[in-house]
C-alpha cells in the first residue's frame, strides 16, 4: 500500500455565479486535467440570504454531469423537460446533462438564513454528450452512512466504500464520492483507487494530511460566529489535491474534521469549455451555441 502525496493545496476563491449568487470556487474553468473527470467544485456556503437568494435562472447544459449536494437550506429545481422538485438537508441530485438541458436553481436558506452545498461538474466521454438527459434525486435518508471501529463516519453519495455503495448510479467516470468525519485526534487511512485522481474538500473542522515525506495542515472555514482569533480550526477552505497511490491518511485537529473525498477515473479526451457548455472540439461547441439560438438545442422530451 502506497499513501497518496499531495501534489498541491488550493484555496477555494470568491466569485459570482447565478444571478449574482456570492460561492467560493476550489477548482474549475482552467486547466483541469489533474481532476479530470471533474470540471468544476464550487462551495455555496453563506450566512446572507442577499448573497444567494437571487440563485441560478435558466441556463443550459450540455455534455456535462452537475452533482448538487445539499448541507443546509434548500435548493429548488425546474427544467425544461417538466421536471421539478427541492432538494433538502442531506440530500443529492445527480443531472446527467447529456444532449442538452434547460434548467433553473433557486436556494433558499433555512430558519436561521444560512445555506451550505456544494455542485461538482463531471465531464462525460465523447460517446456519451448527446446521450439524453436524466435525473437522479437522491432523499438524504437513502445514502448509505458507514461507520469504521465507532469512529469515522463516512456518508457514501457515489461508488462503493467499506461494504456500502451509493445510491446514484450508471455514472460515466465510475466516481466515488465521499462525506468524511474524522473525530479529534483520530487518525485515519482511507482507500482510494490507484488509477483514479483523487482530492479532498475540507469544510469542517482542521486536519492535517500525511504524504511520505512529512505532513501539510490544512485550514479551514467552519459555518457560523468566527472563531477567537488564533484558533486552529479558522482559515480558508481548502482542496487537497493528491498524487498517485492507493491510500489516503488524515489527522484530525481539535475539533475533528470533515471532508468530500471525490476520485474518479480519467477520461483523457480533448475538452472544448466555454460557459455551461463542455464539448471535445470548438466546432462542436459553436454548433451547440448555435443551437440554443436557433431553438433547437433540446434533443429529448
Amino acid at each position: 500500500m502506497s499513501i497518496r502525496p499531495i501534489k498541491r493545496i488550493v484555496e477555494a476563491k470568491p466569485t459570482i455565479e447565478g444571478a449574482g449568487v456570492r460561492l467560493r470556487r476550489a477548482f474549475g474553468f482552467g486547466d483541469t486535467r489533474d481532476f479530470d473527470p471533474f470540471l468544476l467544485l464550487d462551495d455555496f456556503r453563506n450566512e446572507r440570504p442577499d448573497d444567494y437568494l437571487a440563485g441560478f435562472p435558466w441556463h443550459p447544459h450540455r455534455g456535462i454531469e452537475t452533482i448538487t449536494y445539499v448541507l443546509s437550506g434548500t435548493v429548488s429545481h425546474g427544467d425544461s423537460l417538466g421536471n421539478q422538485g427541492t432538494l433538502g438537508t442531506g440530500d443529492v441530485q445527480w443531472m446527467t446533462a447529456g444532449s442538452g438541458i434547460v434548467h433553473q436553481e433557486m436556494p433558499q436558506g433555512d430558519p436561521q438564513g444560512r445555506m451550505h452545498g456544494f455542485q461538482l461538474w463531471a465531464n462525460l466521454p465523447s460517446s456519451l454528450k448527446m446521450t439524453a438527459p436524466r435525473y437522479q434525486d437522491i432523499s438524504s435518508r437513502d445514502i448509505p452512512e458507514v461507520v469504521d471501529d465507532h469512529v469515522t463516519a463516512v456518508r457514501v453519495i457515489c461508488g462503493s466504500f467499506w461494504g456500502q455503495t451509493g445510491t446514484a448510479d450508471g455514472v460515466a467516470a465510475e466516481p466515488r464520492y465521499l462525506d468524511v468525519w474524522v473525530p479529534p485526534g483520530r487518525r485515519k487511512t482511507l482507500p482510494v483507487e490507484s488509477s483514479a485522481h483523487a482530492f479532498a474538500y475540507v469544510f469542517e473542522g482542521s486536519g492535517t494530511f500525511r504524504e511520505a515525506s512529512q505532513p501539510l495542515p490544512v485550514p479551514t472555514e467552519q459555518v457560523g460566529p468566527p472563531a477567537p482569533r488564533g484558533s486552529e480550526d479558522t482559515g480558508n477552505r481548502s482542496l487537497v489535491l493528491f498524487d498517485r497511490g492507493d491510500e489516503v491518511t488524515v489527522q484530525a485537529g481539535d475539533a475533528g474534521v470533515r471532508f468530500l473525498l471525490i476520485s474518479g477515473r480519467p477520461i483523457q479526451e480533448p475538452v472544448a469549455w466555454y460557459g455551461p457548455i463542455v464539448m471535445n472540439t470548438e466546432e462542436q461547441l459553436r454548433q451547440a451555441y448555435e443551437e440554443l439560438r436557433d431553438g433547437t438545442f433540446i434533443k429529448h422530451g
